[in-house]
């Protein structure tokens, strides 16, 4: 069981950097953040771009992995995507994981002007861009006439640090996007399950998880693949117990071992932001991060 964390863009770096660095110092696996333009709350408040945010994480720290959690076709392209991502693999020395999904009907799919896409449109527009993502970091030019997106000659000359290309931690609990986990990812990506986040408890939540997990396994089955071959990351405080694993060691350490035995390989967590959501006493934080992962098995963090 491996412990991350997810460092929210919000800070301008002269203070932010102090947070990647401390991360790495804590022994985190990874630190990821939020590919968004805006979210939720922090919207009228500052919010910084994800890939420069890493960029410059990348140059503060040496053994710590980094990565979107998650980026989306909303307002991304693959092909100027993929020339970024091959440059934050460079600059990281083989360190990036791209997390990616689908998107929602948050700010991010309405900021360019355009109307939000349908869940069909979504899952149609995902696809594509996932398989065309694939090929631009491992071929060195790709052409491709496609329904959404469109690539002429795209040169992406040497490629990435990482080989074949650098690891796909696709985020999905449908049909469609389980395939594609199964067919193009390393890792997998939840939340749980969204609807038994106000009123379920933590025994329906452990349920909905095991269903994902099973549906999966079959999605990895009918791709030819071991689901044992792909991570599989929660990424926390999006279930009925929210922030409550991060009141004590021993709160934390039930949590993740209960995941842990459901096929858990890796759990996210939020660094603590005051007064909001992800609110948390960081002196306790920081000790469930030292303390916890030797507790679940985990022989180093850092892998």
């Amino acid at each position: 069981m491996r412990l991350s964390t997810v460092i929210l863009p919000i800070h301008r770096w002269a203070e932010g950097q102090q947070t990647w660095r401390r991360a790495e110092d804590l022994g985190f696996h990874a630190g990821y953040t939020y590919d968004h333009l805006s979210w939720r709350t922090f919207r009228d408040g500052p919010w910084f771009g994800a890939i420069p945010t890493l960029t410059a994480a990348a140059t503060a720290t040496t053994k710590l992995r980094l990565g979107t959690m998650v980026t989306s076709p909303n307002f991304r392209h693959p092909v100027t995507l993929a020339k970024e991502l091959i440059s934050l693999d460079d600059v990281s020395g083989g360190r990036v994981t791209l997390g990616i999904g689908a998107g929602g009907t948050g700010f991010d799919a309405t900021a360019l002007g355009q109307e939000p896409w349908t869940p069909r449109e979504r899952a149609d527009r995902f696809a594509e861009f996932t398989a065309l993502l694939d090929r631009l970091l491992t071929e060195d030019a790709v052409s491709h006439e496609g329904v959404f997106y469109s690539a002429d000659e795209a040169r992406n000359i040497p490629g990435c640090v990482q080989r074949p290309r650098l690891p796909f931690a696709v985020a999905a609990t449908g049909p469609r996007g389980l395939r594609l986990a199964a067919r193009y990812g390393q890792a997998w990506v939840t939340t749980g399950d969204p609807k038994l986040y106000e009123a379920g408890t933590p025994e329906q939540s452990a349920e909905a998880l095991r269903g994902q997990l099973d549906r999966l396994g079959a999605a990895c089955a009918e791709a030819g693949r071991d689901a044992a071959d792909l991570d599989r990351i929660l990424l926390t405080g999006f279930t009925p117990e929210r922030t409550g694993p991060l009141q004590s060691v021993d709160a934390f350490v039930d949590f993740a071992g209960r995941h842990q035995e459901l096929g858990f390989t890796e759990l996210v967590v939020h660094w603590p932001i005051p007064d909001s959501d992800f609110a948390a006493d960081q002196a306790v934080f920081e000790k469930i991060a030292t303390e916890a992962p030797a507790q679940l098995g985990d022989d180093g963090a850092q892998a």
